[in-house]
């Protein structure tokens, strides 16, 4: 568990440095996760498919199972702050609204673009 908590730190350590000297408009440890799936499947093989065997699995899976924890901080410091949080409810209540309308339309419209692609290919490759 210590070799893969290590691998996973390493990862993330590893993305955040090339996001920062890059000057990558992508966060450190998005990069470190497309790093640790490089490492992974050449350490294990690309043909393993029961990532959950394996030590890394073992080792994220016993992280995933303590991330309810990791919400505690947050709830805490919301509640300590409930003052003004009632005083931004408003807007707050309002950018969530719009967050979320704006998330729906934009999914629905790729969806409907990605499947008129794959249905514009799909005739292309029936004609030939």
């Amino acid at each position: 568990m210590i070799r893969a908590l290590a691998l996973l730190l390493v990862c993330q350590l590893a993305g955040e440095i090339l996001a920062r000297v890059l000057g990558l408009p992508v966060p450190g440890p998005v990069i470190g996760l497309a790093l640790l799936a490089i490492v992974h499947a050449r350490i294990v093989g690309a043909e393993t498919s029961a990532i959950e065997k394996t030590d890394l699995g073992v080792t994220a899976s016993a992280l995933l199972g303590s991330l309810g924890l990791l919400f505690v901080p947050a709830g805490v410091g919301i509640v300590q702050q409930l003052p003004l949080v009632g005083a931004y409810a408003f807007a707050i209540f309002v950018a969530l609204l719009v967050s979320t309308v704006l998330t729906l339309l934009v999914t629905a419209y790729v969806f409907i673009f990605v499947k008129r692609a794959i249905a514009r290919g799909a005739a292309l490759d029936g004609g030939s």
